[in-house]
């Protein structure tokens, strides 16, 4: 076993070999707009997960994946031949849903300003219920006196 830090380290270095060798050898036509967001190696470093997003269409983005499958023998080989490890990591491409997770958070969260937006509408010429003090005030000392006097 390696330690996280190694682990993290060549993760990253596995990350910059696959965005070279996306932008400057690999030439596939159904490539689209690529860019590769982050990389995760196991410790035993066997087994790397690449996470990509594209821009484009549905059908972009699954001619993408195709790409990638295909390409991955010639930049697995690249990987092993820059990094130097004894074992070359398997190497398995994921679509990275950030785009569209942060456009759901942004949709929920227009929603949110929208009801709060409403409700101050609403409560903007409302009246408290009861009385409009609803404290109670310390009674008067001539008053506690003369109770006193009376039992």
């Amino acid at each position: 076993m390696v330690d996280a830090a190694r682990a993290r380290k060549l993760a990253d270095r596995i990350q910059r070999i696959v965005a070279e060798m996306l932008e400057r050898r690999v030439k596939d036509p159904r490539l689209g707009f690529v860019t590769v967001t982050d990389a995760r190696l196991t410790n035993d470093l066997r087994d790397a997960t690449v996470f990509y997003t594209v821009f484009g269409t549905d059908e972009e983005k699954a001619g993408t994946a195709a790409a990638l499958e295909s390409a991955k023998g010639i930049i697995r080989t690249e990987v092993g031949r820059q990094t130097g490890l004894r074992h070359t990591p398997s190497l398995t491409f994921q679509s990275d849903e950030v785009q569209q997770n942060a456009q759901h958070i942004e949709s929920l969260l227009a929603k949110a300003r929208q009801s709060d937006a409403e409700v101050a509408r609403a409560a903007s010429g409302a009246t408290p219920a009861g009385e409009p003090d609803p404290y109670k005030t310390p009674r008067e000392r001539a008053e506690d006196d003369e109770d006193a006097d009376e039992e």
